[in-house]
């Protein structure tokens, strides 16, 4: 059973940075794609950010050019690196992965990242 488990979420000013982590369990990073999803209070949960079986990573308009997904099959780890956050980058954060070969979804709980002063 594929569990991933997030974390590095918290409280930051604007301006800050954060990385957020995924770690994955019960599969092998390299036979998913990848993506971090996340969910305002009140709001619909969005894609950030993820991969795709093309290898072309595809980033959310309101995010490009202050977070990078990246991973490390080795560690068997995703991150999201947030920088120059805004307030309205608040919210609760998901990891997502997709297996490549059967399209099986695979959620964590998420982690909450608040922006404010």
């Amino acid at each position: 059973q594929v569990q991933l488990v997030e974390s590095g979420g918290g409280l930051v000013q604007p301006g800050g940075s954060l990385r957020l982590s995924c770690a994955v369990s019960g599969g092998i990073l390299a036979f998913y794609t990848m993506g971090w999803y996340r969910q305002a209070p009140g709001k619909e949960r969005e894609e950030v950010a993820r991969d795709t079986s093309g290898g072309r990573i595809n980033y959310a308009d309101s995010v490009k050019g202050r977070f990078t997904i990246s991973k490390d099959n080795a560690k068997n780890t995703v991150y999201l690196q947030m920088n120059n956050l805004k307030p309205e980058d608040t919210g609760v954060y998901y990891c997502n992965l997709v297996a490549r070969l059967y399209g099986t979804n695979y959620w964590g709980k998420g982690t909450l990242v608040t922006v404010s002063s």
